[in-house]
């Protein structure tokens, strides 16, 4: 069985090689080019596909699984199609292989999904460079990813999605706090150091964090909890970073943040429950379980359902017969909203976080879980 998955995995290693070179950040913007509004900046495993790597069997099946094999949860599909319209940017940050491009690309291309940046790691030349402590390392690799993007294209404002697997809370918020300056240097160099970034990666690091633009531009963090964490856990990321179950209830933070409109929330609600995985009671559950954790307001659901109310009646969600009608999808929102109580969820802290602490806890997490047999 290993020889056969050998044979199917090394053309994809070639395949890789080859393409390795494409696997960078773009030099910039054209000339001329207007500064874009709005880049989110997208994982993929466990963020955008449904990923397993838990073992050794779950990374061979994973390398070699089609593009058709490979699933999406529900919702993210119709997510990044919204986010992607008016000119904005997707930027896509994973720590899957470079060999696993060609069918990452593929997709994709096959769910619609556009993007302006692609970047993988490539621990196949860790690998031969005896770096070993690279592959599972994910600050020393997404962070200066993130910086060169930006340094290349400088979005007025930011919104990062990543998932509970790996460290990316404490990534995304050390980058948008080394964009507001509120991290400077010396700090920065001691994380890494946390962090066992190599000298080499740790210089390069410094050199982005002192070159990129600087700017209050993240404006909004989603962690996608695959793993169930308890979203009481991320309180003391602030409120800028928002805990979610399903893509849903980030699609109703977005929309109080005023960056979707209400039919491109149903259209997200739509896909969830065109995926036979959700029914109509599971998003009016989620409903009410971002509003009682206190990230959308009680008033903003009542409103969505009114917008998106004069969306159905003007024909914009019109042509499906097998889904809920959309009048029963707003009722049930409404219904579910009204029997909330009294919302008494404790405010996320907004205090500076200490990134060499976090740092060393997520190293002791994850030498905990590999302890106990656990990825």
């Amino acid at each position: 069985m290993m020889r056969a998955l050998l044979r199917r995995v090394t053309p994809l290693v070639r395949v890789g090689e080859k393409i390795g070179l494409l696997d960078h950040i773009p030099p910039g913007l054209p000339e001329g080019a207007p500064r874009p509004r709005h880049t989110f900046r997208w994982d993929l495993d466990k963020t955008y596909l449904r990923t397993e790597f838990d073992s050794i069997v779950d990374l061979a099946k994973s390398a070699i699984e089609t593009a058709a094999d490979k699933q999406a949860y529900p919702g993210a599909t119709a997510l990044l199609r919204a986010l992607r319209q008016d000119g904005n940017r997707i930027c896509i940050v994973s720590g899957s292989p470079t060999q696993m491009r060609q069918v990452l690309a593929a997709k994709l291309a096959l769910d619609g999904v556009e993007y302006d940046e692609f970047v993988l790691k490539n621990n196949l030349k860790n690998i031969l460079r005896g770096r070993f402590r690279s592959l599972r390392a994910q600050i020393p690799y997404k962070l200066p990813a993130m910086l060169r993007s930006r340094i290349g294209a400088p979005a007025e404002h930011e919104t990062l999605f990543g998932d509970d697997a790996e460290a990316d809370a404490i990534i995304y918020c050390l980058y948008a706090d080394l964009l507001a300056q509120r991290v400077s240097t010396d700090v920065l160099e001691r994380v890494l150091v946390a962090s066992r970034a190599y000298e080499d990666d740790a210089a390069r690091i410094l050199e982005l964090a002192r070159t990129v633009p600087k700017e209050d531009a993240v404006t909004r963090m989603f962690i996608h909890l695959d793993r169930r964490s308890p979203p009481l856990g991320y309180r003391r990321f602030g409120p800028r970073l928002v805990p979610v179950f399903n893509y849903f209830q980030a699609a109703l933070v977005l929309y109080q943040d005023k960056v979707l409109s209400a039919r491109q929330v149903i259209f997200v609600a739509l896909e969830m429950l065109d995926s036979g995985q959700y029914e109509l009671g599971h998003l009016a559950t989620s409903v009410q379980d971002i509003i009682r954790r206190g990230r959308v307001t009680r008033e903003v659901a009542l409103q969505l359902s009114e917008d998106a109310s004069e969306a159905a009646k003007s024909g914009a969600l019109s042509g499906r017969t097998d889904l809920p009608p959309f009048e029963q999808i707003a009722q049930s929102f409404r219904q579910r909203v009204r029997e909330l109580g009294v919302i008494d969820a404790p405010p996320p802290t907004d205090e500076p976080l200490d990134y060499v602490r976090l740092v060393d806890e997520e190293h002791e997490h994850r030498r905990t879980r590999r302890k106990h047999g656990m990825s």
